[in-house]
């Protein structure tokens, strides 16, 4: 990783793409220390610190903000309406015909698609600014509540939540015309990267806080970070690949075809999204009972089931594990289709080794795709869960979603480099008279 990025540094133009990449990841965590006016940032941070928010949608949110959510700032949300947008958008696009034609009309139909998902990001940070506002007033950290002051603090506070989300969704613009890699994913990457360093300093206080177990177990999660970045490597890049034969034809003198290739399939070619789709659903009914002012505190039968939905809960985590293979089989049979590729290979006269073109070859290539899935499924459920089998068990607490970070970083790590190291061969391509 060193080496290439210390390659692309000695080509000026791929140099000026770095930097200008820096400056807007720069100007993001500039922006993620502007403060709300009105907000009480301890007050906040005692809301979600406390045991009512585990498990629910603000844990969530203040993770892939990188903790401006608890600090109360301008960059709150970060481009999580963005993120939810495009999973709205990509969902409705199998549903709905008019979306799917646009979808396969290649540049022109992308960037239309790239409006609306903007504009649905618009509507869904408006009212999570509303949301989020409601849950401050209650909690008591918004300073004015009642009369023409109160009035002013609600319409400044969610101006300054969405206009913050509306000006990520532009940097990231930036760094994908600009800059290197994608831009979503490159801010998504900073704000998680962030908040490493405090995550780093709470697991040495932990250490230092004198018990023996915990100068055990800190430098064994270290250990296992590090073990899991290893895996996420590894399955990021592995891949089944089915060969492909293409027939030989003579068009006029000359012979075409014959080349042999193959069709790769990723095993974790869902990435993160199998893991935040099942995230939003567990999270829904803690964060629910929270707006009732249910803790999970009482004896009552609700306070029960928050207690149920909670990250220390086995039960959590077993859903969670069977949520994520589900969705992770649902996002592959909406992405990939077997019989599609079966077709395009059959017109342009190629063909599997073993099998007649058409039907027989799409059933193999189902068949090879539902056990690669399988694996990945499991590879994503076991990143999510281990985290928090490993606190249940070890009693160190915050770290339910350290899977989900360390996937989402080492992902966009791994794209980042692949990104480089093709603009590096484009640029040092031979041509055919040397």
């Amino acid at each position: 990783m060193f080496e290439v990025f210390r390659n692309a540094w000695k080509l000026p133009d791929l140099r000026k793409k770095v930097l200008y990449t820096l400056f807007i990841i720069l100007i993001f965590r500039l922006g993620a220390s502007i403060f709300v006016p009105f907000l009480d940032s301890n007050a906040i941070a005692g809301i979600l610190g406390t045991n009512q928010t585990d498990g629910n949608l603000f844990k969530y949110w203040d993770a892939m903000t990188g903790g401006s959510l608890s600090q109360g700032t301008l960059f709150a949300m970060s481009i999580t309406p963005y993120i939810n947008a495009s999973i709205i958008i990509q969902l409705l696009t199998v549903a709905i015909k008019p979306l799917e034609r646009l979808a396969k009309e290649g540049d022109e139909g992308r960037k239309k698609l790239n409006k609306i998902n903007k504009l649905v990001a618009l509507g869904l940070a408006i009212f999570q600014a509303v949301a989020f506002y409601i849950t401050l007033r209650n909690g008591g950290a918004v300073h004015y509540k009642s009369g023409f002051e109160g009035v002013l603090a609600a319409i400044t506070i969610v101006a300054c939540f969405v206009a913050g989300a509306s000006l990520i969704i532009w940097l990231g613009d930036q760094i994908s015309e600009k800059g290197i890699g994608n831009g979503i994913s490159m801010i998504l990457f900073a704000g998680i990267v962030s908040r490493m360093p405090n995550d780093i300093y709470g697991l040495v206080m932990t250490m230092q806080a004198g018990e023996l177990k915990n100068v055990i177990l800190v430098p064994i999660i270290l250990v296992i970070y590090v073990a899991m970045i290893t895996l996420v490597v590894l399955m990021t890049n592995a891949e089944r690949k089915i060969p492909v034969q293409y027939a030989k034809r003579v068009v006029g003198r000359k012979m075409y075809g014959g080349q042999s290739t193959y069709i790769p399939i990723k095993v974790a070619m869902t990435g993160v999204m199998p893991i935040i789709f099942a995230m939003s659903i567990m999270s829904l009914p803690s964060t629910i009972c929270y707006f009732f002012h249910i803790d999970g505190r009482g004896t009552s039968f609700w306070d029960g089931f928050v207690r149920l939905f909670s990250t220390s809960s086995w039960l959590y985590a077993l859903l969670y594990f069977l949520l994520i293979i589900g969705f992770n089989y649902f996002y592959v049979a909406i992405t990939y289709n077997p019989i599609q590729i079966a077709n395009d290979l059959k017109k342009n006269n190629g063909a599997i080794p073993g099998y007649r073109p058409g039907q027989p070859t799409a059933d193999f290539i189902n068949n090879s795709l539902t056990k690669v899935t399988l694996i990945g499924a499991i590879f994503l459920g076991f990143i999510a869960i281990f985290p928090i089998i490993f606190q249940n068990v070890s009693g160190i607490t915050g770290l339910s979603l350290g899977g989900t970070t360390i996937l989402i970083v080492v992902g966009v790590a791994l794209e980042t480099m692949r990104s480089l190291e093709s603009q590096m061969m484009m640029r040092h391509h031979k041509g055919f008279l040397e």
